[in-house]
C-alpha cells in the first residue's frame, strides 16, 4: 500500500469511529432525556427505563432531533414548554459526551 492508501485508510477508520461515538453520545442523550421526562411524568423506575427505551427509538424515525423532540414534547403536554424541552436536551448532549468519552 503507499502512502496516500495508508493516509486514506486511517481517515476512513477515523470518520467511522467519530460516527459511532457520535451515535452513541445522540443514544445516551436521549435515554437521559427519557429519563428526565419520565420523572416529570411520575413514572415507576421501571416504567421510567421503558420510556427511555422508547425515546431512543424515536431518534430512528428521521434525520436530526426532531423527533426526539416531537416524542417527549407530545408526551409532556403541558408539564415542559419548548424552551425547557431543548435547553434540557442541550444539556444532556454534554453530559452525554462526558459519560461516553469516560467509558473508552
Amino acid at each position: 500500500m503507499s502512502g496516500f492508501d495508508d493516509r486514506a485508510d486511517a481517515f476512513e477508520k477515523k470518520f467511522a469511529h467519530d460516527a459511532e461515538l457520535q451515535f452513541k453520545v445522540e443514544a445516551r442523550r436521549n435515554k437521559l432525556l427519557g429519563l428526565w421526562a419520565a420523572s416529570l411524568l411520575g413514572k415507576s423506575a421501571d416504567e421510567a427505563a421503558a420510556y427511555a427505551t422508547e425515546v431512543v427509538k424515536s431518534d430512528f424515525a428521521e434525520a436530526g432531533d426532531e423527533d426526539v423532540y416531537r416524542k417527549v414534547a407530545g408526551d409532556l403536554g403541558d408539564k415542559a414548554d419548548e424552551a425547557t424541552i431543548r435547553a434540557q436536551m442541550v444539556a444532556l448532549l454534554a453530559e452525554a459526551k462526558t459519560q461516553v468519552m469516560s467509558e473508552i
